[in-house]
């Protein structure tokens, strides 16, 4: 927290203007950049950055006054852990923009480097995977993904990450470690999401099996827990069948944890997932609440919207994200809630998609309703038929639905301003 306060004593003594009070959570009081270069302004121009901030519709919001409280509390007492989520479809499964968040708030701070969070081996899904962390494997693993492999049709309970690899091999190694990053936060606690009921395997971490001290299964919600007595930043993870006959293995993600105070910051994405996919997941709500979150922004949308105009339905849109949302409150009803509104698109790479607009309404209507706030990347970039703009001035790609990678880095650049933004604003109320 004090390296906070005396960043914004810098940015007040360069003559930042501020009032004698606020008006509640419905008055910023603050310019338009707080960490972003200004220079983006005239790189930039057409992006509104007044509009960059998280928007509330009400006066007060107590979730995001207790996820407030606890963020300093952590840099005060210099203990606690922050569990920040965020889900989306392809533009998370990437995880760049959430890769830059999750970097910023894990560096900003020394000694608070908080934790890596849930990851999944996309790379031996046959899809691609965060450039930040690599799986690997000697073993041959069936895929499934809740887009492509429909739960109703094929049987399958997906859990949190929406993904699922199993291997029938009665030896199977799964090796991890950090890749292309700055931050590697160690882990002395992995928690392993596999089949439900009694695990018929033996598992073996290698040289570090010296380290573990306690293993414990949970049946029930299909995980077990490993904790080692010193921290390490890699695994390599053997399964052996300890039966003649037992079902393959099945492998739905890992959490990898510690004992450090800071942020956790986990990215959930599938490509071309919307609400539906994610609420058809039977075991989304009984995987989130084993590690219950204190922040959780929805960036779900994009795919949702992605029809004709005739044939989006804003209530059923509505009514999905409600759902998401009552599922996140039910893990934690003291979670801060974000609302991202997707940005602007096209469908087929030639029409407007004007549903975007219509999700924002029902998006702000969510958030006056429950209090939350909301992020519009859709009026950040200009409304309507922006992307092409973006486009041309290389912060889109070609189908005008994805960012480039210096349009996602952008991205992560005003999110994180847009979030210290609202930690400047309750600064200022104390």
């Amino acid at each position: 927290m004090k390296g906070i306060v005396v960043t914004y004593l810098f940015l007040f003594v360069l003559g930042v203007s501020a009032q004698d009070s606020l008006s509640g959570f419905q008055g910023y009081d603050f310019p338009d950049f707080r960490r972003l270069d200004t220079a983006y302004q005239s790189v930039y121009p057409f992006v509104q950055y007044e509009v960059n901030n998280f928007a509330f519709h009400n006066e007060d919001s107590p979730n995001f006054r207790k996820f407030y409280g606890k963020f300093r509390q952590i840099f005060e007492t210099g203990k606690g852990k922050l569990n920040m989520y965020h889900i989306g479809g392809s533009h998370l499964q990437a995880d760049i923009y959430t890769h830059d968040v999750r970097t910023y708030l894990q560096e900003e701070w020394p000694g608070y480097s908080g934790e890596r969070g849930w990851v999944f081996p996309f790379d031996l899904a046959s899809t691609n995977n965060p450039g930040n962390y690599e799986f690997s494997s000697p073993n041959a693993w069936r895929a499934y993904r809740s887009v492509v492999h429909k739960p109703a049709k094929y049987g399958i309970d997906y859990g949190l990450l929406g993904a699922l690899i199993t291997c029938d091999d009665s030896v199977i190694t799964i090796r991890f470690k950090h890749d292309r990053t700055r931050v590697r936060p160690p882990f002395n606690h992995v928690r392993i999401f596999h089949n439900k009921g009694e695990f018929p395997y033996w598992m073996h971490f290698g040289g570090d099996e010296l380290l573990v001290t306690k293993t414990e299964h949970n049946p029930a919600v299909g995980y077990t827990d490993v904790h080692f007595s010193d921290p390490i930043d890699t695994f390599n993870l053997q399964f052996q069948r300890t039966e003649g006959y037992a079902p393959e293995l099945e492998i739905y993600g890992f959490l990898l944890t510690n004992d450090d105070p800071g942020i956790s910051y986990t990215s959930i994405g599938v490509n071309g997932a919307g609400l539906y996919t994610y609420l058809a997941n039977d075991r989304f709500e009984e995987q989130l609440k084993t590690y219950p979150p204190d922040f959780f922004a929805f960036s779900v949308g994009t795919n949702d919207g992605n029809v004709p105009y005739a044939k989006f339905n804003p209530q059923v849109y509505k009514n999905n994200l409600e759902k998401m949302m009552q599922m996140v409150l039910r893990a934690n009803p003291d979670c801060a809630l974000l609302l991202t509104v997707p940005n602007d698109s096209y469908y087929r790479r030639r029409y407007l998609n004007k549903n975007i607009a219509r999700e924002r309404t029902m998006i702000e209507e969510l958030a006056a309703e429950y209090n939350m706030a909301v992020w519009d990347m859709y009026g950040i970039m200009g409304g309507l038929g922006s992307s092409q703009t973006w486009k041309y001035r290389g912060l889109m790609k070609s189908d005008l639905v994805h960012f480039t990678h210096d349009g996602y880095h952008f991205k992560g650049d005003l999110y994180i301003d847009a979030f210290l933004k609202f930690i400047d604003q309750m600064e200022r109320e104390e």
